[in-house]
């Protein structure tokens, strides 16, 4: 979700059958105001919500989604091996890292509960997904993979761009390296995935391996949607 902001979209979602939805920060005017409110409505929908941080910089940037209730996040432009350690230190507790703690939020639903039990259940249950998006993340993928890690989602659009062939993601370059990544993900033992537009585009890679399947958005549902009817409307 990168446009509708109303909590709604949550019930929606989750009437259609999704298992999760991205509450996107990176491309969107979002708010954390903004991000708690879809988080609720999700918890109330038994709809997991995950967030796309704006940055993979800062701790603040990380942990503050999760203290609003995100079951995970997933981090974009991941490359270096150092990033994926402050990424761990900012979204997990000890001993993986050294998330702030602060219990009583609404992971917790406000309920007062042992630190220890949260802080293990918290690590257990944070989903952190890393965003492969560059030539030099997919061909040094394993020394990204670190206790706290996931499963790694692989971004079409900014692959293209960094293999020299910008927009083109149905280019052979970008095809091979997408199955690189795949490759290396199932070497590693590692949930992978993509977010592309239609299930249609997403099936070859299924039968690759890929199981975190991310397809859409809702200007693609609404937009494409929308068109479908007006032309079906407008035929002869």
């Amino acid at each position: 979700m990168s446009e509708i902001r109303t909590p709604g979209i949550a019930q929606m979602l989750s009437i259609a059958g999704f298992d999760f939805f991205v509450i996107d920060m990176e491309h969107s005017p979002f708010t954390l105001e903004t991000v708690q409110d879809m988080v609720w409505a999700a918890r109330a929908s038994e709809i997991t919500s995950i967030v796309r941080v704006p940055t993979r910089f800062g701790h603040h940037n990380l942990s503050r989604p999760l203290d609003c209730g995100a079951e995970g996040l997933l981090i974009p432009q991941v490359q270096e091996k150092e990033i994926v350690r402050q990424v761990i230190e900012a979204t997990k507790y000890h001993p993986l890292g050294n998330r702030g703690i602060a219990i009583a939020r609404t992971p917790t639903g406000f309920k007062s509960v042992k630190a220890d039990d949260f802080i293990k259940w918290a690590n257990d249950n944070t989903l952190i997904i890393l965003q492969i998006e560059s030539k030099k993340a997919i061909d040094n993928l394993e020394e990204l993979i670190m206790p706290g890690v996931d499963a790694c989602l692989v971004g079409p659009n900014d692959l293209s761009q960094s293999l020299g062939v910008p927009g083109d993601t149905n280019h052979p370059l970008v095809q091979e390296y997408i199955d690189k990544f795949v490759q290396k993900c199932l070497k590693l033992n590692l949930p992978c995935g993509i977010h592309l537009s239609s299930p249609d585009a997403i099936k070859p890679w299924l039968e690759k391996g890929m199981r975190l399947l991310m397809c859409s958005s809702d200007i693609n549902l609404i937009v494409q949607g929308g068109k479908r009817i007006v032309e079906l409307l407008r035929q002869d």
